[in-house]
């Protein structure tokens, strides 16, 4: 099993601090501006992994049962990234999505190269491809179609604050 690194921000003296409470409220929030603006997405697509639970969020305030995930990886660090994203396997079955109406979910649009990538594949396949995010940073390439809120901050998301859980030594595998 390969881990994915835990970025550890503790030591960044300004921070957006999202609460698990203040996440559900930010999805319907974003869904309702989706829902008004007359774009009706036929299916989800997640950025995996930080749009993962946006993306679920919002299928079920949308009232969406189509969903799907495309696996990218880009940021390893706090500060550090990949050169370039990078899609992983399992890929997302595109012929399936040909012509359809897409949003695209992720946590944030920092660079916004990852959120660019996605949409340039997914609009190659003839996809009305749209894109929402929680945040957007100003120093993204994407301006998202939705957005909950603008920030230029490190983003402590409730899913990846702590770091990943152990075996304890009580397991009896451990």
């Amino acid at each position: 099993m390969t881990q994915a690194y835990h970025a550890d921000s503790s030591e960044l003296p300004n921070r957006e601090l999202l609460s698990w409470e203040l996440f559900g409220t930010a999805s319907r929030e974003l869904a309702q501006t989706i829902a008004d603006s007359g774009f009706a997405p036929e299916i989800v697509i997640a950025i995996a992994r930080g749009g993962l639970l946006p993306a679920g969020s919002l299928s079920y305030a949308l009232g969406l049962k189509l969903a799907d995930a495309i696996n990218v990886e880009f940021y390893t660090d706090v500060h550090e990234t990949l050169p370039d994203p990078v899609l992983l396997a399992p890929m997302l079955d595109t012929e399936s999505i040909q012509g359809k109406r897409l949003l695209v979910v992720d946590d944030v649009a920092d660079s916004g190269r990852t959120l660019a990538l996605v949409l340039e594949l997914l609009r190659e396949t003839g996809a009305d491809a749209r894109s929402a995010v929680l945040y957007a940073k100003s120093a993204s390439v994407v301006d998202p179609d939705f957005v909950w809120r603008r920030t230029d901050e490190w983003i402590v998301f409730p899913w990846s604050a702590e770091p990943p859980v152990e075996p304890s030594a009580a397991s009896p595998d451990a």
